[in-house]
């Protein structure tokens, strides 16, 4: 019984209980076996020695990794300021309704349709500079280019391909948010005789705040594990130029089964990216809240 002497019903719970179960089995049971391993020493199935932070204080220690900590950074950085502003940009140019509205949707949705691994060949065909579409313009114009002999090159057309992977999804989401502003402000940005860039500065960037929030943090979480398409791309090469943290993991764990360092390694890689989500959400919280005392 509460104050106001109603009686509460907590049989609601029992319709959260079947989430609880998939989360469980999905998320927790997984994550606690991943920290057993991090402080074990696996010698063989039946053999395993207790060994503490000692497989953290070794992967802190790596070189290789703290290299692949670096480009992958490099890399989520450079994706979120091409493909935030070019989003932007896109959902900005596309027409607001009737049919043509509909139909650049969904040409504007297709690359998003195809499957990762998909995506990799597409860009290892397209970019050769026998048979690619991109590679023999690029070699007809004169340019050097050869993602597979060149580190340059390879980031590059990385970079380059998850763009054209991606934007669109940047994309949907600011033209919804765009889709959300009344009409109301547009006519009073007409009478005060408002231009384009003022309207966007004023009206269409903040009201998209919300959209754009989740639009870095989806983006930055998802090139911050980005495996499969530098995989069949480039193999991680050439050298190490194009591996990133999920590679590099992916071969401590499958390569050289080494469970105890990449279970630990898995433990920092899950930390590091719940820490910059974490200052990128707060960062763009504090964002808007001095954008909206300023207009107060």
């Amino acid at each position: 019984m509460n104050a106001t002497n109603k009686p509460i019903n907590q049989k609601a719970w029992w319709l959260v209980l079947p989430v609880l179960i998939c989360v469980a089995f999905s998320a927790i049971v997984p994550l606690m076996t991943v920290v057993n391993y991090s402080v074990q020493d696996i010698i063989s199935p039946e053999r395993r020695v207790f060994v503490g932070t000692e497989w953290f204080a070794a992967v802190m220690r790596d070189d290789e990794l703290l290299e692949a900590l670096g480009r992958q950074l490099g890399f989520s950085l450079s994706v979120l300021l091409v493909e935030i502003p070019l989003g932007i940009a896109l959902a900005l140019s596309m027409p607001a309704k009737g049919w043509k509205s509909s139909a650049v949707l969904v040409v504007v949705a297709l690359s998003l349709l195809i499957p990762w691994n998909v995506v990799g060949t597409i860009w290892q065909i397209y970019g050769r500079t026998d048979i690619g579409l991109f590679g023999h313009a690029l070699a007809s114009m004169g340019i050097e280019y050869n993602y597979t002999g060149s580190a340059t090159d390879a980031w590059l057309t990385v970079l380059v391909m998850d763009v054209w992977h991606w934007t669109p999804l940047v994309a949907l989401l600011c033209f919804a948010g765009l889709r959300s502003i009344p009409d109301a402000y547009y006519q009073a940005a007409r009478i005060d005789g408002a231009s384009k860039f003022a309207v966007f500065r004023y009206i269409q960037l903040p009201k998209m705040r919300g959209v754009l929030m989740i639009a870095v943090l989806l983006r930055f979480m998802d090139s911050f594990m980005i495996y499969t398409e530098p995989f069949v791309l480039t193999g991680g090469g050439p050298g190490n130029a194009t591996t990133f943290l999920s590679q590099y993991l992916t071969q401590k764990a499958v390569g050289q089964f080494d469970l105890g360092p990449a279970a630990a390694f898995s433990l920092i890689y899950f930390l590091i990216i719940l820490l910059f989500c974490f200052v990128l959400y707060n960062w763009m919280q504090r964002v808007g809240t001095q954008q909206v005392e300023v207009e107060q």
